[in-house]
């Protein structure tokens, strides 16, 4: 049978890989819906090529979508609209903080989550966990889904942690005074994957690995202190699962979103997307701790991630305001994590994370704190 789909964050490079493995196995995909941010000439193309039922344009005009041959959507909540439509996964590929009204439209709506969005779980916390219930979140980030696929069929006590790897980005052997002089083309330039500009920086600055420890802690219920996070620059072993008998199950794969994309919205069938297999040759596999002294985007994650409440959502605002600020060119590289923990000591009592509304007042308050901060910020 094919497998309704509907994917959130299409002209992303989330989403443009998720149709190359759509385009490559036609028989095993039907789209439901496809939503773009403003590339409103993208999703033309691909609503042409891919006859979904719904295409939604979150920034966009009425008319902007005219003369295609689907029910349309634009304007601020198409895509949280769009989640709500009935299908067998939605794949939320949308970038930040906007990403967390369509996961919990689509959980609302009954429909299965496979979450490339990781604000979700890091601004929505227990709440979106609640919302999901016995209809699991698949993940996507290729991190979480090595740990998913290690877990399966495996719980309780055997369990001793769970095992993040991460690149160590463009600068992780680069002494602290260079990164004084660094810019955004610098840190653009990631050794190993090709992602879009604001998890580029987030990988440089290593918060990336930071808010993937807080989503591991709520996806698969793990202690903070029970995340171990290493350096493997090869980019080979993704993640895995620590035992109480001293074994580790790691998983391992060449990079290619395409391979936790297509195990994501196939789940738990696997699918042949022409990814190479792993040589198994002279390649020699490294790991190393984190430099946390020097990175310090990664243990302010882990602080934010620990005190709850309101800091994983003032931590995820303030590094989407800071990282835009580094990339037009307005503060340091080495300033980001400076004014993030500024704004995470201001944090006041905003009660719980429960709703909606709670979530999306602090991240207000988060971002007008932190523009503040990185006005002022040496650039």
């Amino acid at each position: 049978m094919k497998r309704r789909l509907t994917i959130l964050g299409s002209t992303g490079s989330i989403g443009l890989q998720a149709l190359d493995v759509v385009r490559a196995h036609p028989d095993r995909f039907e789209i439901v819906g496809l939503a773009a941010g403003r590339s409103a000439g993208a999703i033309r193309e691909q609503a042409h090529e891919f006859s979904p039922e719904y295409v939604a344009l979150e920034n966009g005009e009425v008319g902007d979508l005219d003369g295609l041959k689907c029910e349309t959507l634009t304007g601020p909540g198409s895509a949280e609209q769009l989640a709500e439509a009935p299908a067998d996964v939605v794949l939320n590929g949308i970038v930040g903080f906007a990403g967390l009204a369509a996961t919990v439209s689509a959980l609302r709506a009954g429909n299965r989550v496979a979450l490339a969005n990781k604000e979700s779980l890091i601004a929505g916390g227990e709440w979106v966990m609640s919302l999901a219930g016995d209809n699991p979140l698949i993940p996507v980030d290729s991190e979480h889904s090595a740990i998913f696929q290690c877990l399966e069929g495996r719980s309780g006590p055997e369990i001793d942690g769970i095992l993040l790897t991460a690149s160590g980005g463009p600068f992780f052997s680069t002494e602290k005074a260079e990164l004084l002089h660094i810019g955004p083309e610098d840190a653009l330039k990631h050794p190993t994957w090709k992602m879009g500009p604001k998890i580029t920086i987030d990988s440089a600055t290593m918060m990336n690995k930071g808010l993937e420890i807080i989503e591991a802690h709520h996806l698969f219920g793990a202690a903070y202190d029970d995340v171990k996070v290493v350096v493997h620059r090869q980019s080979v072993v993704h993640g895995g699962v620590l035992f109480n008998d001293g074994s580790v199950v790691l998983h391992a794969a060449l990079p290619d979103m395409r391979l936790p994309i297509s195990y994501g919205v196939l789940y738990p069938e696997r699918l042949d997307v022409g990814a190479k297999p792993v040589p198994f040759s002279a390649d020699t596999w490294t790991f190393q701790e984190p430099r946390s002294d020097v990175f310090r985007c990664l243990p302010l994650a882990v602080e934010a991630g620990k005190a709850g409440g309101p800091y994983p959502v003032a931590l995820n605002a303030a590094n989407e305001v800071v990282v835009e600020a580094f990339l037009g060119g307005g503060i340091q590289f080495l300033s980001i994590p400076d004014a993030i923990e500024e704004v995470l000591e201001a944090v006041p009592d905003f009660g719980p994370m429960n709703s909606m509304e709670s979530i999306t007042a602090v991240d207000a308050w988060a971002r007008q704190e932190a523009r503040r901060r990185a006005e002022g910020a040496p650039a």
